[in-house]
């Protein structure tokens, strides 16, 4: 079967031994039978290694640190973040708000200690690894690379996102990235660390081609969809939701094709065809292909 794989770590990318190149951000495609059971490496330096058998049992239940896309007796293996290698612990900063401490360590992962009404401690993507920490929008805001977290008072996660922080006060407003074919960022309101109000802005329109997938991400956003479908089909877009069911994302197959991405169980996903047609830069119809 053909397998992809994508790593959110750059990484040299081992089969049985034999180097296939690098794993990132790019599809890195080779063909492997399950029923080989083939010794998979992932890995780069000062990294924690992801290694795994590509067998039957990796297929039906992916381990922590990978997730899986299948599409058409394809599958995509996306490894996720590495952690770092060494073992000892670094302590990055401590900080008291109110009754709250804040205690930022890294050992292999970002882990983020609160001493309160409670201890417990929150992992943290690599981007807090030299977070700032301040407080803002009536709670704790913590700013890493690219990334931002806010805290409540109690030291309880109200959002992580990324993004970067363009306002603060009692009301924190952030530019929040989609990451869609648009180049959408949302501008977002946060009182209390709760999200109170967001403002889409796209950096281009939609043309011919990019309208199939902007109608899937703009249904998978929340938005209203009704300016980019038909005379036709604009009064039932409200319908859109329920019809896609519980959308995860969505991916452009190429052909008229957008694949829906469905969470099948932890870590597995399924990609599903639809095929959209277009017809005077509007869509007018939807169908499973």
């Amino acid at each position: 079967m053909n397998v992809y794989f994508f790593s959110k770590t750059p990484c040299a990318l081992f089969a049985d031994g034999a180097r296939l190149g690098t794993a990132d951000g790019f599809a890195r495609r080779t063909q492997l039978s399950p029923a080989d059971g083939v010794f998979c490496e992932c890995k780069a330096a000062g990294r924690v290694p992801f290694c795994f058998f590509f067998d039957e049992d990796f297929l039906f239940a992916p381990p922590e640190g990978a997730e899986l896309y299948f599409y058409r007796g394809d599958v995509a293996v996306c490894v996720q973040e590495l952690p770092y290698s060494d073992p000892a612990a670094r302590t990055i900063w401590q900080k008291t708000f109110g009754a709250l401490t804040l205690t930022l360590r890294v050992q292999g992962r970002v882990l983020l200690e609160m001493a309160g009404a409670e201890e417990r401690t929150l992992p943290l993507p690599l981007a807090f690894e030299h977070c700032r920490a301040e407080e803002a929008g009536g709670g704790v805001l913590l700013e890493g690379d690219g990334m931002f977290a806010l805290l409540d008072g109690a030291g309880e996660l109200c959002t992580l996102s990324a993004g970067r922080v363009v306002g603060r006060g009692a009301r924190l407003t952030a530019e929040v990235p989609l990451f869609d074919c648009l180049g959408s960022v949302l501008i977002c309101r946060y009182e209390g660390g709760v999200l109170r109000e967001g403002t889409r802005r796209s950096a281009r329109t939609p043309d011919e081609a990019l309208l199939p997938l902007a109608l899937f991400e703009s249904v998978l956003a929340g938005f209203d969809a009704a300016p980019l479908l038909s005379p036709l089909l604009a009064p039932k877009a409200a319908l859109l939701k329920g019809y896609l069911g519980d959308l995860r994302a969505a991916v452009r197959l190429g052909d008229g094709l957008v694949g829906a991405v469905y969470e099948r169980k932890p870590r597995v996903f399924d990609v599903r065809p639809f095929r959209v047609t277009t017809e005077g830069g509007k869509v007018s119809n939807l169908a499973p292909a």
